[in-house]
């Protein structure tokens, strides 16, 4: 019999008790959700296959959008919309990162620091590609906060895809970036680095962050402008390339990342005597595959440090892209650029579908399907009722 592969979820029901003491009350809350996901604590429904008589028991998810598997129709529908919004020109992937004095800083004031994080981020792409000596145009694009790295710990940075070019200022036509190339990347480091900087005072003057008693010195405006100055002389890390495969493949590849947290399961490798061990990939070290060994106490501790406030929006768009604009202004690029509507047949369909068959229409994989003889399908037989009632912690 095929052994089941460890999950994150495994490490949190094991594990994670022993921890609850330090947990902030959204960690906790966090925690509990996946704990019970999938499992008898939610309830489900016992199905059975039509043709073979296969029966299984299907135990309902936690629907929390830090789990990292139940996330999968979100995903996709979140997919489907960005494909439909497609453009018919260059796409390019920007990542603004905070330094480590920084992300210190957002570790202890995750709300106010995030939030700073997309505002400096936003106004630094619209205001350089505005400027007429570089691209001279209204952009629009999306932005998805990542807070780790490929080992777990805390690394505050966002993702953007932006289309390559903009509306011109008077509305008549369409500004294309040159072929390869955006936005230079020093001057948009540079403007990034000030305008962060420049909101995170303004913040500290209001009282508005908080710190430990490990960086209690911050307290007091001198130390704090002390700590900054290192700060203002380094170069921010900005990175800004095409994608090769076109804007699908950066949609894909954030798509992983934008309703779960941290990790996949199938990066998990073992759980044993306390110790858990993941593959992960160094960056640093022309991007080798390694596999990372951590007390399980550990990672507990770094996966639920990625846990967001309650009802913080990771994903965010701007310009053409904004809520409030988004359908006008498209309409207006397809016109510029000479295109169609495109990707219809993503649209969503008059009469909203059962969520199983939505699922094999995002996915390809059928929730319907009997998993022994593929020829049948389940359908549900009785249903289990959650025990102790859950409330929705998403």
């Amino acid at each position: 019999m095929k052994q089941r592969r460890p999950e994150v979820a495994d490490v949190l029901r094991r594990y994670g008790e022993a921890y609850h003491a330090v947990l902030s009350t959204a960690q906790a809350r966090v925690m509990k959700a996946i704990q019970a996901c999938r499992t008898a604590a939610l309830g489900g429904h016992v199905e059975i296959c039509d043709e073979c008589g296969h029966r299984r028991i299907w135990y309902n998810s936690c629907r929390n959008r830090h789990c990292n598997k139940c996330q999968s129709l979100a995903r996709a529908q979140w997919i489907q919309k960005r494909l439909t919004e497609l453009l018919d020109t260059s796409y390019f992937h920007i990542v603004l990162t905070l330094p480590e004095q920084i992300a210190a800083i957002a570790f202890y004031n995750k709300r106010v620091v995030y939030n700073i994080l997309f505002r400096a981020a936003a106004e630094t792409l619209r205001i350089i590609a505005a400027d007429p000596t570089h691209l001279g145009a209204e952009i629009g694009f999306f932005a998805v906060l990542h807070t780790w790295g490929q080992n777990l710990l805390h690394h505050p940075h966002v993702h953007c895809v932006v289309p390559g070019g903009g509306i011109s200022p008077d509305g008549l036509r369409w500004i294309s970036c040159r072929s390869g190339f955006f936005l230079p990347v020093r001057v948009l480091s540079r403007l990034f680095r000030r305008l962060f900087l420049e909101y995170l005072e303004k913040a500290y003057e209001s009282g508005k962050l908080r710190f430990p008693s490990s960086m209690e010195r911050l307290q007091h405006p001198d130390q704090f402008q002390r700590y900054l100055v290192p700060v203002r002389k380094i170069e921010w890390v900005v990175y800004a390339k095409e994608p090769f495969a076109g804007p699908q493949q950066v949609l894909d590849y954030l798509g992983r990342y934008t309703h779960r947290v941290a990790i996949s399961n199938n990066r998990l490798l073992d759980i044993e005597n306390c110790i858990v061990r993941f593959r992960w990939k160094d960056y640093r070290n022309k991007k080798h595959h390694k596999t990372m060994t951590l007390t399980a106490e550990e990672f507990v501790r770094r996966f639920l440090m990625h846990v967001l406030p309650d009802r913080f929006q990771r994903i965010r768009y701007y310009g053409f892209l904004s809520n409030r604009y988004r359908q006008q202004k498209l309409a207006l690029c397809r016109q510029l650029l000479g295109s169609s509507v495109t990707n219809t047949d993503l649209a969503a369909s008059e009469q909203p579908l059962d969520y199983r068959d939505l699922y094999e229409q995002l996915t390809g994989f059928s929730l319907r399907q009997c998993p022994v003889c593929r020829q049948g399908l389940m359908v549900e037989l009785e249903g289990i009722p959650a025990d102790p009632p859950f409330m929705d912690s998403s």
